[in-house]
């Protein structure tokens, strides 16, 4: 787990491009955008202009400009889910995340049917585009929304890329074979795990939760050997590594990366955290990619409810809870949740795998590692501050250990 490398801070244009620089467009964005000024007078100032200024021209400029900007978020390693992302870490309001999200849809929206399914998915993903729901607004409003989505925009530091920018698909890359229904075998075990982990984090008996949670991690790891398998047959060749940003946000952060990073490697990934930017990206194959994010997600769901089980027992014996308490809790189930997700993957790979199929896992390992090296040639190690809190600590162990993930047997062990 470390830090990644960035380069540069954001792009700057300095009101130039587009229309003439005497337009009101391009007034507003000089006061509100490249005077040097940070704060909501220079934004009121733009918006005041904006909202004096022909609507109809306006918004034509206004998206033209902010389609170029986008595009320049992508050549600067960003994709969708990113910007969506630092908008709610930077704490945009709806209506400019609302802006943001259509100004993104309307920059994709010239490539038609040359999205990746990355992008595709991430666009289906955003925000509903269009101010449909801000009739209501005043123009000063709306203006100050999109204001504050371009300031974003304009700011971003760069990213290493993940991959193709829109417009294109990797060479080789082929869709994934589909059923006569139209659902392809990855999409059905996708779907299979997502209804174990959502009972999971619903259900208010600890054994179910842990049973459900333990068999979606037995799909998990057979789908890896699967696709692993199926990979190493095709007339193509292996698949290439690919890579996704997970969110990793506050409170906790340092024993969330954690659980992150055991996450990824109990599904053959490896996790670089970012913590400035409040994401780890995972480098992995297609296979372990999505089964990884959706079992993080699960597992920080029921470490809430476990937590809060927790703070209710030591409330009921007198003990004042406190955030250290909390923190401590968290790295605990980190950590031994660390330890099993380890020992159920090589438990699962030695179940599932043939022999001949182990070199091929090995490949695949080495090709991760590889990848990961090549996007961070520069990383850092992070200190993790101690727990302070042994009750935290204690209760945070027995929470990871009730947490299902020895599914390979088909029961689960009680630690």
């Amino acid at each position: 787990m470390g830090g990644s490398g960035r380069s540069g801070g954001g792009a700057r244009d300095g009101g130039r491009g587009g229309a003439g620089p005497e337009t009101p467009v391009a007034r507003a964005l000089a006061a509100a955008l490249y005077g040097g000024a940070d704060d909501d007078a220079a934004l009121d100032t733009g918006a005041s202009l904006l909202a004096a200024a022909d609507p109809d021209e306006a918004g034509r400029e206004l998206l033209l400009r902010g389609e170029e900007y986008v595009r320049r978020a992508w050549e600067r390693g960003w994709l969708p889910a990113d910007l969506d992302r630092e908008a709610r870490r930077q704490e945009l309001d709806p209506a400019a995340r609302t802006a943001l999200a259509e100004l993104t849809a309307a920059e994709l929206a010239r490539y038609g049917n040359g999205l990746t399914p990355l992008w595709r998915r991430q666009l289906d993903a955003l925000a509903a585009p269009a101010w449909a729901g801000t009739g209501g607004r005043d123009r000063f409003a709306r203006a100050t929304a999109v204001l504050q989505a371009l300031r974003l925009l304009l700011r971003l530091p760069a990213l290493e890329p993940l991959g193709p920018p829109p417009g294109g698909r990797p060479a080789g890359a082929a869709a994934a074979p589909r059923t006569p229904g139209g659902e392809a075998p990855e999409d059905r075990m996708l779907g299979r795990i997502r209804a174990l982990l959502a009972k999971a984090e619903a259900t208010g008996y600890p054994p179910e939760a842990e049973a459900l949670t333990a068999k979606a991690q037995e799909l998990m790891a057979r789908h890896s050997v699967d696709e692993a398998q199926l990979s190493a047959g095709r007339a193509g060749g292996a698949d290439a590594p690919g890579a996704r940003r997970i969110s990793v946000d506050p409170p906790y952060e340092t024993a969330k990366a954690i659980l992150l990073d055991a996450v990824a490697r109990a599904n053959r990934c490896q996790a670089v955290w970012n913590e400035e930017l409040a994401f780890s990206t995972v480098v992995g194959h297609e296979a372990g990619l999505e089964p990884a994010e959706l079992l993080y997600t699960s597992l920080l769901v029921q470490a809430a409810t476990a937590m809060s089980r927790a703070e209710a027992a030591q409330r009921a014996g007198g003990r004042k809870r406190t955030k250290t308490f909390r923190q401590s809790f968290m790295l605990a189930y980190a950590h031994r949740l660390g330890d099993r997700l380890a020992e159920t993957a090589r438990a699962a790979t030695e179940t599932l795998a043939a022999a001949d199929l182990l070199p091929v896992l090995a490949g695949r390992d080495l090709a991760v590692t590889e990848e990961t090296r090549r996007l961070f040639p520069r990383t850092t190690t992070t200190r993790v501050r101690g727990a302070d809190d042994r009750a935290g600590w204690d209760d945070g162990t027995r929470a990871a250990d009730r947490a299902g993930v020895d599914g390979h047997r088909g029961r689960i062990d009680q630690g």
